[in-house]
C-alpha cells in the first residue's frame, strides 16, 4: 500500500492524476471531541496555514468539502487510523484518540501544499497501525544541551507536535536536578515550570510522558538520604499533570550498588503511583561493573512486581541479546539509543575521519539515516520500543527516522526522508533535500581526503538554495543541512591544503644535510605557519559563520561558546573548532624547539632524521597507524556496523582527549579500540620464522585504564597504565613468536570494569625485526 501511495503522489506531481482541491474544506470534529481530537484539528488548521496561507475553518458540521476527523475503535488497531478521500473531501478515522492525532499528522505529510494550494491525490486511501509499541524521544530542558535550554513554551509545543505528526507517542522529560549546572543563561523559564508546561502539552496531544530521573545522591544505604530523595522526587511527581513512566539509569549520572538502588526504586515506585496510579517504573543497569551486573540479575530473578521493565542504553556491559536471555521474560526491554553523539558514544560513527572528529565533534549536526536504521533493525527483535537519547536539535533527522521505522519497520529509509522533507522543507524540494540528507551521511564515510563526494554534496545544497524561497532559507532544518554541507566542504579543502603544507615542510627537513639543520627547520616552520587557505575555503568559512548566526536566531542552536553562550566546546559548539589544526604542526614545532636547543649539528640532524623516519619500522618490519583507515592493514576487522553497531566484536575508531594543536601527533589523536572485555587484535602473516621481533606501541585514547598485551596468547606485558605523557614504548616478543610465520597481537583492558567500556585503545604499532648480531 505504501508503494501505491508514493506512486500516486509521484503521478500527482506530474499532473497525471486528478487532484482533490481542499482549499475550501472545513475541518470537522465531533461535538464531543476529546482534547487530543481538538488538538488534531488545531494542528491541521495551523500547519496548513503556515504552508498555504489558507486558514481552514473548524466546525462540528460538514457543509460541502470537508476534512473529517472522527473516532471508530473498529478501524485499524491501537493508535492506528484510516484515511479515505472522495469527491466530498477526506475522512480521517482513528482507532482511538492517538489514532486521530496520528492520522491527521499522516494526512499533513501527504498533502501537496504551496501558496494558495492544498491538494491530495483523488481517491487516496490508507489503513495503517504502528508496529512498535513505544516510539519516543528524550527532550531535556537543561543547560547541557546545544539548543533545548533556550526554547520557549511555544517552541516546545511546535516540536512536540511535529514529532506527533510523524507518529511519536512518548516524550521523555528531565527533572531540575541531574548532572547539569543549576541554571542556563538561555532559560526562558525555571526548569520545574517548563517541565510542567511540557507535561501539559504532551497530555493535550494524548502522548505519554516519561521522566528520566537519575539517582544523584551518594549513599542510598543511608535511611535519611532515602527519605530526602522520596520527598524531592514526590514534589516533581505531584507537580506534573501527566507521568506515564519513570526511567532511572544505574549510572552516568548516579552510581549506586544495585541492592540499594532497587530498594530505593521500590519506594519511589510506590510514591509515584500515589500521584499517577498507572505509571511504569523502568531501570537501566548503566555503568555497572560485572559484579554489580550479577547482583542486578540476581534481584531480577526474584521478579519484583513493582518494576515494569528494563532499559537498555549506553554503558551496558551485557549485549542486548544476552540481557534479553538473562532477564526474566515478564520484563520488557525498552531501548535508549544514543542518536545525538558521533563519538565516545553507544553508536559512534564507524570509521570516522579524524578531521571531522576534531572539528565537528561529538554533537555536530548528524543526519545518519542508514546508520540509525541499522541500529533500529539490529535491536528490534529484543525490545518493545525506544525512547531516544538526545542532547539537542542536532539529531533532528535521526529522531524522525526512528519514529518512521517505529511505525513501519519495513519502510525504506529514503521514503521516510522524502516525507520528512516534503512536510518540513516543501513539496517541490522534497526529493532533492532527501537525497541531500543521505549525501551528508556519505560525507562522513571513510577518509575525507579521498571523498570527492563532499564537494558534490555541497553542489546539491547550493542548487537547493538557489531555488529556495525566502521562507525556506529561514527554515532552521534547511539551515542545518546547509551548515553541515558548507562545513564539510571547508574542512576537506583545508585538510588537503594542510596535508600539502606538511609534506612540503617534511621535504625541507629532508634536505637538512645540505641546507643545515637550523635553516631546514626555519624553512619548514615558515611553511607550516603560512596561511595557504584558498579563496574558496575562505568563502565557505564565511558562509558557515552566517549559517551559525541564522541557526541561533531560528532555533537557538548554540554553535559557539563566546558568540552564543554554548555550555562547552564538546556540547555542539563546533564553530569554535573550525580552525583547529589538521596536521602535525603542533608536534613538529615542539620538536623544532628541541632541535634548536641541541648544541651539536650532529645531534640536530639525528633529531630531524627521527622525525623523517617516525613511521619506518626498518627492514622486515611493519607499521600501522590505528584509526587511520589507510594505514592499518593488520587490524583484525569485525562484523561491520549493520550487524555490530555497538562495536562489541569489532574495532572502533576512537579519538584522544588532546588535539594536534596541543602537541599531539595526528597519529596519537586517532586510535583503534575494543569495548568492555573484548580484545583488540592485529594479525601478521608471512613473517620470517627464523627472526626475532619486538613491538613498539603508543597507548593513547580518551580513557585511562590498565591494558595487557599478548603475542599468540603469550603475555608480552601484564596490565599496565598508559604512559603519561603519551610516548612510544617497546617490548620484546617471545623468541619463537614468529616460528609459524603468523603472529596475533592482542590487547585487553582490566576485565569486569564498569563505565563506558572504552580504554583498550592503541594508536600506533611498529612490528620491528631484530637484526641478527
Amino acid at each position: 500500500m505504501l508503494v501505491i501511495r508514493l506512486s500516486l503522489s509521484f503521478l500527482l506531481s506530474l499532473g497525471v492524476l486528478c487532484a482533490l482541491d481542499l482549499r475550501q474544506a472545513v475541518i470537522v470534529v465531533g461535538a464531543n471531541a476529546s482534547k487530543p481530537q481538538l488538538k488534531a484539528a488545531a494542528m491541521m488548521a495551523e500547519e496548513v496555514e503556515k504552508r498555504t496561507q489558507i486558514r481552514l475553518k473548524t466546525s462540528t458540521v460538514a457543509d460541502g468539502s470537508a476534512i473529517t476527523l472522527k473516532l471508530d475503535p473498529a478501524v485499524a488497531s491501537a493508535e492506528g487510523f484510516s484515511i479515505a478521500a472522495d469527491a466530498r473531501g477526506v475522512t480521517v478515522t482513528g482507532h482511538d484518540d492517538r489514532g486521530v492525532v496520528f492520522g491527521a499528522g499522516y494526512l499533513l505529510r501527504q498533502l501537496r501544499m504551496g501558496r494558495q494550494r492544498l491538494e491530495l491525490a483523488d481517491g487516496f486511501r490508507v489503513t495503517t497501525s504502528p508496529k512498535v509499541a513505544v516510539r519516543g524521544h528524550q527532550l531535556g530542558y537543561r543547560p547541557k544541551t546545544n539548543s533545548y535550554d533556550a526554547w520557549t513554551v511555544a517552541m516546545w509545543e511546535q516540536y512536540i507536535r511535529e514529532l506527533a505528526i510523524f507518529g511519536t507517542n512518548t516524550i521523555e522529560l528531565i527533572p531540575p536536578r541531574s548532572d547539569d549546572d543549576a541554571d542556563s543563561p538561555h532559560f526562558p523559564l525555571p526548569q520545574m515550570e517548563m517541565m510542567v508546561e511540557m507535561s501539559r502539552i504532551c497530555d493535550e496531544y494524548g502522548l505519554d510522558v516519561s521522566v528520566w530521573y537519575p539517582a544523584m545522591d551518594k549513599d542510598y544505604s543511608d535511611p535519611a538520604t532515602v527519605e530526602r530523595a522520596l520527598k524531592e522526587w514526590a514534589e516533581v511527581f505531584r507537580k506534573l499533570p501527566r507521568i506515564d513512566a519513570v526511567f532511572v539509569p544505574g549510572g552516568d549520572p548516579g552510581h549506586t550498588q544495585p541492592k540499594y538502588l532497587m530498594a530505593l526504586l521500590e519506594k519511589q515506585a510506590a510514591s509515584l503511583r500515589r500521584y499517577h496510579p498507572k505509571a511504569a517504573m523502568w531501570v537501566a543497569p548503566q555503568g555497572f561493573t560485572q559484579d554489580w551486573m550479577d547482583e542486578f540479575l540476581g534481584i531480577l530473578a526474584g521478579e519484583p512486581r513493582w518494576l515494569t521493565g528494563i532499559v537498555y542504553g549506553p554503558q551496558n556491559r551485557l549485549p542486548l541479546a544476552q540481557l534479553r536471555r538473562k532477564a526474566p521474560g515478564r520484563y520488557p526491554i525498552r531501548l535508549y539509543p544514543d542518536i545525538t553523539h558521533s563519538l565516545a558514544a553507544q553508536y559512534a560513527v564507524p570509521d570516522w575521519d579524524f578531521a571531522f572528529a576534531l572539528t565537528e565533534g561529538r554533537e555536530g549536526v548528524n543526519p545518519r539515516p542508514l546508520d540509525e536504521a541499522a541500529v533500529f533493525r539490529s535491536t528490534a527483535p529484543f525490545v518493545n520500543g525506544f525512547v531516544s537519547y538526545s542532547e539537542g536539535c542536532n539529531d533532528d533527522v535521526n529522531k524522525f527516522v526512528w519514529s518512521g521505522l517505529g511505525w513501519n519497520p519495513e519502510a525504506a529509509v529514503r521514503d521516510v526522508l522524502v516525507e520528512y522533507s516534503r512536510f518540513f522543507i516543501g513539496y517541490d524540494a522534497a526529493q532533492g533535500f532527501a537525497d541531500g540528507l543521505m549525501a551528508l551521511e556519505r560525507n562522513w564515510k571513510g577518509p575525507l581526503m579521498a571523498n570527492a563526494g563532499v564537494d558534490v554534496t555541497l553542489q546539491q545544497f547550493e542548487e537547493l538554495e538557489r531555488n529556495a524561497t525566502p521562507q525556506m532559507r529561514a527554515n532552521w532544518r534547511f539551515q542545518q543541512a546547509q551548515y553541515r554541507a558548507h562545513y564539510d566542504a571547508f574542512l576537506r579543502d583545508r585538510l588537503i591544503t594542510e596535508t600539502e603544507q606538511e609534506n612540503a615542510a617534511m621535504g625541507e627537513l629532508g634536505a637538512a644535510s645540505s641546507l643545515g639543520a637550523l635553516r631546514a627547520v626555519a624553512k619548514a616552520e615558515a611553511i607550516l605557519d603560512s596561511d595557504r587557505r584558498t579563496e574558496r575555503a575562505l568563502e565557505l568559512r564565511a558562509r558557515v559563520f552566517e549559517l551559525a548566526e541564522g541557526l541561533f536566531n531560528s532555533i537557538r542552536m548554540q554553535l559557539s561558546v563566546p558568540r552564543y553562550r554554548a555550555i562547552g566546546l564538546r556540547r555542539g559548539a563546533n564553530l569554535d573548532a573550525i580552525d583547529f589544526g589538521l596536521n602535525d604542526r603542533g608536534w613538529l614545532k615542539e620538536r623544532f624547539a628541541e632541535i634548536r636547543a641541541a648544541s651539536a649539528e650532529s645531534e640536530r640532524l639525528d633529531r630531524i632524521n627521527a622525525i623523517l623516519n617516525w613511521t619506518n619500522p626498518g627492514p622486515g618490519g611493519f607499521y600501522d597507524d590505528l584509526g587511520n583507515l589507510a594505514l592499518e592493514p593488520h587490524l583484525v576487522r569485525g562484523e561491520g556496523y549493520e550487524r555490530d553497531p555497538e562495536f562489541r566484536a569489532s574495532p572502533l575508531v576512537g579519538f584522544g582527549n588532546r588535539y594536534p594543536d596541543q602537541g599531539w601527533r595526528v597519529s596519537w589523536f586517532t586510535d583503534a579500540g575494543s569495548m568492555f572485555d573484548a580484545p583488540l587484535r592485529m594479525r601478521y602473516e608471512g613473517l620470517d620464522a627464523e627472526s626475532r621481533y619486538k613491538v613498539r606501541v603508543v597507548y593513547a585514547g580518551d580513557t585511562r585504564v590498565p591494558v595487557r598485551m599478548t603475542a599468540n596468547g603469550v603475555e608480552v606485558h601484564a596490565y599496565r597504565d598508559k604512559p603519561t605523557p603519551v610516548a612510544p614504548v617497546e617490548f620484546a616478543l617471545p623468541p619463537d613468536a614468529a616460528r609459524t610465520g603468523t603472529l596475533t597481537l592482542e590487547w585487553t583492558r582490566t576485565p569486569g570494569l564498569g563505565g563506558a567500556g572504552r580504554g583498550c585503545q592503541v594508536a600506533e604499532v611498529w612490528l620491528i625485526r631484530i637484526p641478527e648480531k
